[in-house]
């Protein structure tokens, strides 16, 4: 194997989830050449690419679905913040976990959508319709937030919605 195929494999064993742009950066290498080598290592099975919202993510095979879905989403930062807000509780209400994590409803509404679809987050609804949180798979789902971190430019996102919802409420 090359060089720069074992660099790639090295990266994307570091970084699960990373995407395109970010193995082009963190590798210092033109995106034709990157691609290039990517589409040898995924002819070989080395590596395993998932689109998730626009992007293409790569993961080694070890990677199941459910993981490959739960690492795109949280490298995103507010993504990982509500995360972390439900493994300290149980079950919470959105309003909570908005005022926790320091965002407006809307915006927590639009990453619960996420959280749900990837199957990370569950709403429950009480007798009296009352909507309450969860993570659908606690245990795995902490493991996987160790292992992730958010990039750059999903923080820059992440923190511009949070900048923008606090002018709103100003205003």
């Amino acid at each position: 194997m090359s060089e720069t195929r074992e660099r790639i494999l090295a990266t994307v064993e570091a970084d699960p989830g990373i995407h395109f742009r970010g193995l082009a950066r963190s590798l210092d290498l033109a995106p034709g050449q990157v691609q290039y080598h990517v589409r040898e290592l995924r002819g070989s099975d080395a590596v395993v690419a998932e689109d998730h919202r626009g992007r293409t993510h790569y993961y080694l095979p070890t990677y199941d679905p459910w993981e490959r879905r739960a690492i795109a989403v949280l490298r995103r930062e507010t993504a990982r913040d509500v995360v972390a807000a439900l493994l300290e509780q149980d079950e919470r209400r959105p309003a909570e976990v908005a005022d926790s994590v320091g965002v407006a409803r809307s915006t927590l509404e639009w990453h619960l959508d996420t959280l749900v679809e990837a199957d990370l987050v569950e709403k429950r609804r009480d007798d009296g319709g009352r909507v309450t949180l969860a993570l659908t798979r606690p245990a795995e789902t902490g493991e996987l937030l160790a292992r992730v971190a958010p990039s750059l430019a999903g923080r820059l996102v992440d923190r511009f919605e949070r900048l923008f919802d606090a002018l709103v409420e100003d205003a």
